[in-house]
């Protein structure tokens, strides 16, 4: 039987007790208080509380203060710092950290620029999910940056991406598969991975998309799926995607044949110097098609779109300068606008430069050495059919009244000969 004790004693143990423990020290403030002065837009708080913190390895703290470093917030801004923290923090694996000193290396900014040390970061941003190190990185392995060149490690990391959902890994990844860059040439890989993009709004990839339901690559061809897709984009303002969308409405593919129709999307188009909405235009303005007939209109989009290089654009504006349509006749400005789009191996260019310069006038002097050269040329290339007979014939013709030596140095150029493409 336990005795029981008197009450006085009982107290005196209480008191004792009390007076026996330490009195409570006050705790140092947490990460979530600086988050919590942050919030209400007291920095210096934030400072005062993360400081200490990030002394201790607080990777939360240290990250915070990097941003706040980075930015200028709080404190004057210190990009060196800024890496220093992002460093300390990415080196215990916080992930954003990570990417942050990866950004720094690839810019050099706090750091000297190091894309080999750019490349390390985002890859083990990347290991931890990142999407835009992932995308980053793929992007490295493009170029070559810090890395050895290579489309198939490229692909890997956009393929991370793409798979987490991003539109753009997901547009890029379906460039490769058509393009057969690091993976096999896949048409139908290429269409899966434009289409989720195009899902999600990506312009690029629905124009991509509608190319490949109008050519029936990787998917079955159609043409109303196609001008669905470049509807899409062409009312984000993709210009090739308006292009497109006028050509369908041109010759009725997919859609209602409507001139009108075709005309406007090629104005919006060339508005944005779509070369060949340029083209377009001008032809339609040449023949009255949707527009009034109007041969200064013509001239000006020809000139547009020839001024960027577009072979079948120099062309017409050097049949308009032959013919003297809109502009005063000159076989010296027609031979100019065929020359160009004949050196890029356009043949009805090279037939027709054939032409001018065995007849000459105008000031362009005859030269039958050039002209067999450009008929010669015309032949090789045109298909088989009336086009590629009739070079051949104004060929034949010719070589019949050359000297042999002309005839040797003719063959000559034109074996010599290769094409070259021109830009704006």
């Amino acid at each position: 039987m336990i005795p029981r004790l008197p009450a006085g004693f009982a107290i005196v143990i209480a008191a004792s007790l009390m007076a026996c423990q330490t009195p409570t020290q006050p705790q140092p403030p947490t990460f979530a208080a600086g988050v919590e002065a942050a919030s209400r837009a007291d920095l210096g708080a934030a400072i005062e509380i993360w400081t200490p913190l990030a002394e201790t390895g607080d990777m939360r703290a240290q990250y915070r203060l990097a941003r706040l470093y980075a930015e200028g917030e709080g404190v004057e801004k210190d990009p060196a710092e800024a890496a220093r923290l992002y460093r300390l923090a990415g080196e215990q694996g916080h992930v954003e950290a990570q990417f942050e000193l990866a950004e720094y290396y690839a810019e050099g900014v706090g750091v000297p620029q190091d894309f080999a040390a750019a490349a390390d970061w985002y890859r083990r941003a990347g290991n931890q999910g990142h999407i835009k190190a992932q995308t980053r990185l793929g992007a490295h392995y493009e170029k070559g940056l810090g890395v050895e060149q290579s489309y198939a490690e490229a692909s890997i990391w956009w393929r991370k991406a793409a798979a987490q959902g991003d539109v753009g890994a997901q547009t890029t990844l379906g460039a490769l598969y058509q393009r057969g860059l690091g993976v096999p040439q896949d048409y139908v890989q290429a269409a899966a991975w434009w289409r989720q993009a195009a899902e999600q709004g990506d312009a690029k990839a629905q124009t991509n998309l509608g190319y490949l339901f109008s050519q029936g690559l990787g998917v079955a061809q159609d043409d109303a799926q196609a001008a669905a897709w470049w509807t899409e984009a062409a009312n984000q303002g993709v210009p090739t995607a308006q292009s497109n969308l006028g050509v369908l409405y041109e010759k009725g593919l997919g859609v209602r044949q409507d001139y009108g129709e075709a005309v406007r999307w090629w104005e919006l188009a060339a508005a944005q110097d779509q070369p060949d909405a340029q083209h377009n235009l001008a032809y339609m303005y040449a023949n009255g098609r949707g527009v009034p007939k109007n041969d200064t209109e013509a001239i000006r989009y020809w000139r547009l779109a020839a001024g960027q290089g577009l072979a079948v654009a120099q062309y017409y504006l050097g049949n308009m300068y032959a013919r003297g349509r809109g502009v005063p006749q000159s076989y010296i400005e027609a031979a100019k606008w065929y020359l160009l789009a004949a050196e890029q191996g356009y043949p009805d260019s090279q037939l027709a430069l054939g032409k001018v310069y065995q007849g000459g006038g105008g000031g362009l002097a005859v030269d039958l050495v050039q002209a067999h050269k450009w008929y010669n040329l015309a032949a090789a290339r045109f298909q088989p059919g009336k086009a590629r007979s009739e070079a051949a014939g104004y060929r034949d013709a010719l070589a019949r009244g050359m000297s042999a030596w002309q005839l040797n140095e003719a063959q000559r150029l034109a074996l010599e000969w290769q094409p070259h493409t021109q830009g704006p």
